[in-house]
């Protein structure tokens, strides 16, 4: 995945760094600071989960065929189990299940000291191109 195509993104704006990706792996990077708090200084549980589907969209678009076909994020959830008011939080997205119309991502998002902050599942479409 080509950082530059992160470039007037969600991704961008919300500081976001792919730091490993591959059809079974992908892990982003992100901070968590003014750009990634809510209202009372602590992670937003919405930044987490576009995190997490960061990551699950990403390592399904390394699953296809993108000349033939494309991903869309269909369902998400999240447990938000701790929470950080700064540092960096790495998601870490792995497949569940690939399939030929599906695909399943398990996400763990963790702070600096590894710590699970959230358990996220993403449920991607593959959908051919027109």
């Amino acid at each position: 995945m080509n950082q530059s195509m992160m470039k007037n993104t969600l991704m961008e704006a919300l500081g976001m760094e792919v730091v490993t990706a591959d059809a079974t792996k992908v892990q982003i990077r992100m901070p968590v600071d003014h750009r990634t708090h809510q209202p009372m200084g602590f992670l937003h549980g919405g930044a987490s989960v576009a995190l997490a589907e960061s990551a699950a969209s990403i390592g399904a678009f390394l699953n296809i065929d993108p000349d033939q076909q494309q991903v869309f994020g269909v369902e998400i959830n999240a447990n938000h189990i701790k929470s950080a008011r700064d540092g960096y939080v790495t998601g870490t997205a792995t497949p569940a299940h690939i399939g030929k119309n599906t695909m399943v991502w398990e996400i763990q998002i963790v702070n600096e000291a590894e710590e699970l902050l959230c358990l996220s599942r993403c449920t991607v479409g593959v959908v051919p191109k027109k």
